[in-house]
């Protein structure tokens, strides 16, 4: 999920509802709450709790919610897990430490095995941070040393890593694709879902996607890949929420805007990202925003 911030930088929760009950209505299995694409690094703890509490109030149990924390150490991850542990979500979805220094991989770990006995929720890794980006050994032995840690958001490019990881780690392991321009093709060797901005940004056509691999179709799995990627080309940027928040917007949702520094998207973005909007045909419903 994405967000929803004024002009001014506030958090303006009363948006959350219609995002929330967009995205079910579009066929989304499950909803994340600050995320990456949610901007979950730029929230302080209190709106970080109020974010979460009013993602779960608004989903009312239709579907999992999962919370996503990003954050710079071991004591601030369990504080932000302590905090919405109650709150109803599912699971916390969690990155490594990253400023800078990377951990060591035992204490890599030790972040973990920290963070899931003090919390008592499952949790996945996100594995999304170029410089603590974690290797499938590594992975495979957390998730096999750590009780709690459920699965891996395996983020970036790499399909070899990908695909390494989905024959090294545990079956029971649960393994999301975010590798946004290769949906089709994490969904071919394996992956038990995704959770990645392309689904936030396009629900509707990442769904069929998954039904259509899922049920052998892949003359139209690649068919919808090949209308995804486009969109995927025209939003990945160092402004990737901000380009999301305008394909929701072109969608009908509310248009908000993201968080200083962070740049709303410029007149060639839009122009690209409407382009390929449209090349999705009936895969999205374009209306004007509110």
């Amino acid at each position: 999920m994405t967000t929803p911030f004024d002009s001014q930088g506030d958090m303006r929760l009363e948006h959350v509802p219609a995002q929330v009950d967009w995205l079910i209505a579009q066929g989304a299995h499950g909803l994340a709450a600050g995320g990456s694409t949610g901007e979950g690094h730029v929230l302080d703890g209190a709106e970080y709790k109020d974010l979460i509490e009013a993602t779960v109030a608004a989903t009312r149990g239709r579907v999992p919610v999962i919370a996503g924390i990003i954050v710079d150490s071991t004591r601030e991850a369990i504080k932000r897990g302590r905090a919405v542990a109650k709150s109803g979500v599912a699971a916390l979805q969690v990155t490594p430490v990253h400023y800078l220094f990377r951990p060591t991989d035992d204490a890599m770990l030790q972040h973990f095995k920290a963070l899931a006995e003090e919390t008592g929720m499952p949790i996945m890794i996100y594995n999304v941070v170029p410089w603590a980006y974690l290797s499938p050994q590594l992975l495979t032995r957390i998730m096999n040393e750590v009780p709690g840690i459920v699965g891996v958001k395996q983020s970036a490019g790499d399909m070899k890593l990908f695909a390494d990881l989905m024959i090294m780690a545990n079956p029971r392991n649960l393994i999301f694709s975010a590798v946004d321009a290769l949906l089709y093709s994490s969904f071919t060797l394996g992956a038990h879902g995704a959770i990645a901005a392309i689904l936030t940004a396009a629900p509707k056509a990442c769904v069929e996607l998954w039904d259509a691999t899922r049920a052998g179709d892949h003359r139209k799995a690649r068919g919808i890949h090949e209308k995804l990627l486009p969109l995927w080309n025209a939003i990945i940027s160092d402004n990737l929420p901000a380009n999301t928040k305008y394909c929701q917007a072109c969608q009908g949702l509310t248009t908000l805007e993201s968080r200083a520094p962070m740049p709303m998207p410029s007149a060639a973005q839009r122009a690209a990202i409407d382009k390929a909007l449209a090349g999705l045909g009936d895969l999205v419903q374009l209306r004007a925003a509110g």
